[in-house]
């Protein structure tokens, strides 16, 4: 129960990269329906144009596409953006939302060939669902079975010609089998500064909304270089200008809307800072176990290890080690009360 609550508070959060419901209206106004438009993954979108093109050319589906890494990066947007490339339709869904084999069944009868199904958290898939993917990918055929007990008999149901995109956070929880039907796998990375910056000014235009170049730069070293902070932190942005200062986001509108949601210069939030502090002032630095850790915050070890570590250790303040938990390099000088940017 306190896991639960706590990543809800967590996706709740302006710089956490989990999609909302209540966002995902805003984050689709946003989306380029073209590589074109699409900034960064340079390398991922270069790849994706070549089997689009050679698809396209051999007129035959598009082979089995696994995205992985982090939330927020991206994944969802390239699945539109191949439909649109390819000019078929995309089907969404997501593991958790299938249930049964009669759900992806049910689904995968009704494509159109040469259609794309896009399943987001891929590795949440029950495995009984998943058997019937195996198939499905290979053959294109799923096999049923009809009846109960000794009268149960497989009835093999031809599916049409279509092309499986897959999203996951968490490649390595999907299974081997299922994993290797992919015939290509791509990793997202995170985005480098200036491309945060392009992604944001872009997201300003579309939304009618003026920010100066350095607030824009400013901006974005706060996203934790992953475009949905990017968008969301903008738009609060935009109610501290439209309210505060006439509408416009200047740097002056970025610092003190960044400081009055309690997130410093580089994206830390309310429990990175606080993980911080503790961590300097009640055990000067480390090592410290996590339990003791978790003790300290009055937070659940699960909800540390997942959602507050990663992305410490990923700017290097802090690091695991056989003793536990120390701070790392610029952390030291880095943790100051909370609220205020470090």
């Amino acid at each position: 129960m306190i896991e639960e609550e706590f990543k809800a508070k967590k996706k709740k959060s302006v710089v956490s990269a989990h999609a909302t419901e209540e966002n995902e209206v805003f984050e689709n106004k946003l989306r380029p329906k073209d590589f074109e438009n699409y900034i960064g993954q340079a390398e991922v979108k270069g790849n994706l144009r070549v089997f689009c093109q050679a698809a396209k050319k051999r007129k035959e589906p598009l082979d089995h596409i696994l995205f992985y890494g982090p939330p927020g990066l991206g994944k969802t947007t390239l699945a539109m953006i191949l439909a649109n490339e390819l000019g078929t339709n995309l089907r969404i869904t997501s593991g958790p939302a299938l249930e049964k084999p009669g759900d992806i069944a049910a689904i995968l009868t009704n494509l159109q060939p040469n259609d794309l199904l896009f399943i987001d958290e891929i590795h949440r898939l029950r495995s009984t669902v998943e058997e019937i993917l195996y198939t499905a990918m290979e053959d294109f055929a799923i096999d049923i079975v009809v009846g109960k007990g000794p009268s149960a008999r497989t009835m093999r149901l031809n599916v049409p010609k279509f092309t499986l995109v897959g999203a996951t956070t968490k490649a390595s929880m999907l299974a081997g089998p299922l994993r290797d039907r992919f015939g290509h796998v791509e990793r997202l990375r995170f985005y480098e500064s200036d491309e945060i910056q392009s992604i944001i000014e872009r997201s300003a235009n579309l939304l009618n909304i003026e920010i100066d170049s350095l607030a824009a730069a400013q901006l974005s070293k706060s996203s934790r270089r992953t475009p949905r902070i990017a968008n969301r932190l903008l738009r609060r942005m935009r109610d501290f200008a439209e309210i505060r200062h006439q509408g416009i986001i200047t740097e002056k509108v970025v610092r003190e809307g960044l400081k009055s949601l309690s997130i410093d210069g580089r994206g830390l939030d309310h429990a990175d800072q606080m993980y911080l502090q503790i961590l300097h002032e009640k055990f000067r630095g480390g090592p410290v176990g996590l339990s003791t850790m978790a003790a300290a915050m009055s937070e659940d070890e699960n909800t540390i290890e997942d959602m507050i570590e990663p992305f410490l250790i990923r700017e290097g303040l802090l690091q695991k080690t056989p003793r536990g938990r120390m701070a790392a390099g610029e952390s030291f000088g880095k943790a100051g009360k909370m609220g205020k940017l470090i």
